[in-house]
Protein backbone atom coordinates (compact mmCIF):
# COMPACT_ATOMS: atom_id res chain seq x y z
CA UNK A 1 0.00 0.00 0.00
CA UNK A 2 1.25 3.50 -0.75
CA UNK A 3 2.98 5.18 2.50
CA UNK A 4 1.16 8.59 1.22
CA UNK A 5 -2.54 6.74 1.26
CA UNK A 6 -1.52 4.95 4.64
CA UNK A 7 -0.61 8.14 6.22
CA UNK A 8 -3.93 9.74 5.38
CA UNK A 9 -5.74 7.19 6.40
CA UNK A 10 -3.98 7.10 9.49
CA UNK A 11 -4.37 11.14 10.41
CA UNK A 12 -7.99 11.94 8.59
CA UNK A 13 -9.98 10.22 11.63
CA UNK A 14 -8.10 11.96 13.65
CA UNK A 15 -9.03 15.35 12.20
CA UNK A 16 -12.59 14.63 12.71
CA UNK A 17 -12.58 13.88 16.38
CA UNK A 18 -10.35 16.72 17.33
CA UNK A 19 -13.21 19.13 15.91
CA UNK A 20 -15.82 17.85 19.00
CA UNK A 21 -15.88 20.68 21.66
CA UNK A 22 -14.00 19.06 24.32
CA UNK A 23 -11.56 17.28 22.02
CA UNK A 24 -7.95 18.37 21.08
CA UNK A 25 -5.36 17.04 18.51
CA UNK A 26 -2.73 17.36 16.05
CA UNK A 27 0.06 15.68 14.81
CA UNK A 28 3.53 13.35 15.96
CA UNK A 29 6.66 12.31 14.65
CA UNK A 30 9.41 10.93 16.21
CA UNK A 31 12.35 7.63 16.09
CA UNK A 32 12.37 4.23 17.97
CA UNK A 33 15.00 2.48 19.50
CA UNK A 34 13.79 -0.94 19.18
CA UNK A 35 14.93 -4.79 20.13
CA UNK A 36 13.35 -8.08 20.10
CA UNK A 37 13.70 -10.95 22.73
CA UNK A 38 15.13 -14.30 21.96
CA UNK A 39 16.72 -13.54 18.71
CA UNK A 40 19.69 -15.43 17.43
CA UNK A 41 21.76 -15.44 14.50
CA UNK A 42 24.88 -17.96 13.52
CA UNK A 43 24.87 -18.71 17.01
CA UNK A 44 25.00 -15.45 18.74
CA UNK A 45 22.22 -13.12 20.21
CA UNK A 46 20.92 -10.05 18.77
CA UNK A 47 20.75 -7.68 22.03
CA UNK A 48 19.98 -3.82 22.63
CA UNK A 49 17.95 -1.07 21.34
CA UNK A 50 19.98 -0.90 17.96
CA UNK A 51 17.10 -0.76 15.59
CA UNK A 52 15.69 2.51 14.45
CA UNK A 53 12.70 3.46 13.22
CA UNK A 54 10.45 6.15 12.41
CA UNK A 55 7.18 7.27 13.87
CA UNK A 56 4.37 9.20 11.88
CA UNK A 57 0.49 9.94 13.25
CA UNK A 58 -1.79 11.58 14.63
CA UNK A 59 -3.56 12.08 18.49
CA UNK A 60 -6.53 12.92 20.54
CA UNK A 61 -7.28 13.61 23.87
CA UNK A 62 -9.76 14.92 26.00
CA UNK A 63 -9.32 15.84 29.78
CA UNK A 64 -11.26 14.01 32.26
CA UNK A 65 -10.30 15.77 35.53
CA UNK A 66 -8.35 18.80 36.31
CA UNK A 67 -4.98 17.26 35.90
CA UNK A 68 -5.98 13.65 34.15
CA UNK A 69 -6.33 13.50 30.20
CA UNK A 70 -7.04 10.43 28.13
CA UNK A 71 -5.76 10.16 24.86
CA UNK A 72 -5.54 7.71 21.55
CA UNK A 73 -3.17 7.95 18.99
CA UNK A 74 -3.10 6.26 15.31
CA UNK A 75 0.45 5.81 13.68
CA UNK A 76 2.87 4.16 11.65
CA UNK A 77 5.67 2.65 13.86
CA UNK A 78 8.87 1.50 12.59
CA UNK A 79 10.53 -1.73 15.05
CA UNK A 80 12.32 -4.66 14.94
CA UNK A 81 16.36 -6.04 15.76
CA UNK A 82 19.71 -5.45 14.79
CA UNK A 83 23.00 -6.84 15.47
CA UNK A 84 25.28 -4.43 16.07
CA UNK A 85 28.33 -5.34 13.75
CA UNK A 86 32.13 -5.54 15.21
CA UNK A 87 35.20 -7.27 14.84
CA UNK A 88 34.13 -9.79 17.17
CA UNK A 89 30.74 -10.76 15.72
CA UNK A 90 30.76 -8.65 12.02
CA UNK A 91 27.72 -10.68 10.72
CA UNK A 92 25.09 -8.31 9.98
CA UNK A 93 21.45 -9.06 10.53
CA UNK A 94 18.16 -7.04 10.53
CA UNK A 95 14.74 -7.29 11.18
CA UNK A 96 12.57 -4.76 10.13
CA UNK A 97 9.15 -4.72 11.29
CA UNK A 98 6.16 -2.22 10.12
CA UNK A 99 2.51 -1.76 12.79
CA UNK A 100 -0.07 0.86 12.38
CA UNK A 101 -0.23 1.26 16.49
CA UNK A 102 -3.13 2.64 18.15
CA UNK A 103 -2.48 3.70 22.07
CA UNK A 104 -4.95 4.47 24.42
CA UNK A 105 -3.76 6.00 27.78
CA UNK A 106 -4.30 8.14 30.86
CA UNK A 107 -2.36 11.18 31.17
CA UNK A 108 -1.37 12.41 35.25
CA UNK A 109 -0.05 15.71 35.30
CA UNK A 110 2.85 16.19 38.20
CA UNK A 111 3.14 19.92 37.46
CA UNK A 112 1.78 22.53 35.10
CA UNK A 113 4.23 21.37 31.76
CA UNK A 114 4.84 17.85 33.00
CA UNK A 115 2.75 14.72 32.61
CA UNK A 116 3.09 10.87 33.50
CA UNK A 117 1.48 8.63 30.90
CA UNK A 118 0.49 5.08 31.02
CA UNK A 119 -1.70 2.60 28.89
CA UNK A 120 -1.68 0.08 26.27
CA UNK A 121 -0.86 0.11 22.70
CA UNK A 122 -2.57 -1.80 19.86
CA UNK A 123 -0.62 -3.07 17.04
CA UNK A 124 -1.48 -4.42 13.61
CA UNK A 125 1.78 -5.92 11.53
CA UNK A 126 1.99 -4.30 7.96
CA UNK A 127 4.93 -5.03 7.12
CA UNK A 128 8.39 -7.58 7.95
CA UNK A 129 11.25 -8.63 6.52
CA UNK A 130 15.05 -9.84 7.71
CA UNK A 131 18.25 -9.01 6.10
CA UNK A 132 22.23 -10.66 6.37
CA UNK A 133 25.22 -10.06 4.57
CA UNK A 134 23.78 -11.36 1.54
CA UNK A 135 20.26 -9.76 1.97
CA UNK A 136 16.79 -10.75 2.16
CA UNK A 137 16.98 -13.77 3.81
CA UNK A 138 14.93 -17.07 1.74
CA UNK A 139 11.34 -17.49 1.98
CA UNK A 140 12.04 -21.12 3.54
CA UNK A 141 14.55 -19.70 6.58
CA UNK A 142 12.25 -17.52 7.52
CA UNK A 143 9.60 -18.38 10.17
CA UNK A 144 5.88 -16.11 10.23
CA UNK A 145 5.18 -13.17 12.56
CA UNK A 146 1.73 -12.74 14.68
CA UNK A 147 -0.01 -9.97 12.90
CA UNK A 148 -1.49 -8.63 16.29
CA UNK A 149 0.87 -6.81 19.02
CA UNK A 150 -0.88 -5.36 22.41
CA UNK A 151 2.19 -3.44 24.67
CA UNK A 152 1.60 -1.42 27.47
CA UNK A 153 3.59 1.18 28.24
CA UNK A 154 4.36 4.03 30.37
CA UNK A 155 6.04 7.29 29.73
CA UNK A 156 6.58 11.19 30.34
CA UNK A 157 5.11 14.10 28.33
CA UNK A 158 6.43 17.39 29.02
CA UNK A 159 5.35 20.77 27.72
CA UNK A 160 8.19 23.23 26.37
CA UNK A 161 5.91 25.59 23.78
CA UNK A 162 2.64 26.59 23.65
CA UNK A 163 1.60 23.93 21.09
CA UNK A 164 4.87 21.41 21.25
CA UNK A 165 5.01 18.37 23.59
CA UNK A 166 7.36 15.94 23.69
CA UNK A 167 6.60 12.08 24.63
CA UNK A 168 9.35 9.31 25.53
CA UNK A 169 8.10 6.18 26.61
CA UNK A 170 8.61 2.53 27.25
CA UNK A 171 6.83 -0.35 25.81
CA UNK A 172 7.07 -4.16 25.91
CA UNK A 173 5.11 -6.87 24.17
CA UNK A 174 3.09 -9.22 26.02
CA UNK A 175 1.72 -10.87 23.26
CA UNK A 176 4.60 -12.86 21.02
CA UNK A 177 5.67 -11.33 17.73
CA UNK A 178 6.12 -14.86 16.86
CA UNK A 179 6.85 -17.78 18.27
CA UNK A 180 10.55 -19.98 18.21
CA UNK A 181 11.33 -22.95 16.92
CA UNK A 182 11.88 -26.07 18.31
CA UNK A 183 10.99 -27.63 21.53
CA UNK A 184 9.36 -25.82 24.37
CA UNK A 185 9.85 -25.06 27.46
CA UNK A 186 7.96 -24.39 30.73
CA UNK A 187 8.87 -20.53 30.23
CA UNK A 188 6.63 -18.78 28.08
CA UNK A 189 8.94 -16.01 28.10
CA UNK A 190 11.82 -18.28 26.55
CA UNK A 191 9.43 -20.08 23.85
CA UNK A 192 8.55 -16.58 22.15
CA UNK A 193 9.94 -13.41 20.86
CA UNK A 194 8.85 -10.23 22.24
CA UNK A 195 9.35 -6.53 21.30
CA UNK A 196 10.80 -3.90 23.47
CA UNK A 197 10.59 -0.40 22.56
CA UNK A 198 11.88 3.03 23.65
CA UNK A 199 10.65 5.85 21.85
CA UNK A 200 11.22 9.63 21.37
CA UNK A 201 8.29 12.14 19.99
CA UNK A 202 6.88 15.60 19.46
CA UNK A 203 3.54 16.46 19.57
CA UNK A 204 2.05 19.49 17.21
CA UNK A 205 -1.14 20.47 18.63
CA UNK A 206 -3.54 21.75 15.86
CA UNK A 207 -6.28 24.05 15.64
CA UNK A 208 -6.92 26.05 18.62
Amino acid sequence: MDKKLVLFLIVLPLFYIAKAQRFDGGLLAGFNGSQVTGVQYNGMFVKGYHKPGVIIGGYVETYVAKAVFAAMEIKYSQRGARNKVTEKNPEKYVMRLGYIDVPVYLGFHTNPKGAVVGGVSFGYLVSSNELDNYGQLPEGDLLPFNTIDIQPFVGFQFDFLDRVKTDLRFALSVLPIRELPGEGTNYYIYNNQFSKVISLAAYYQLGR
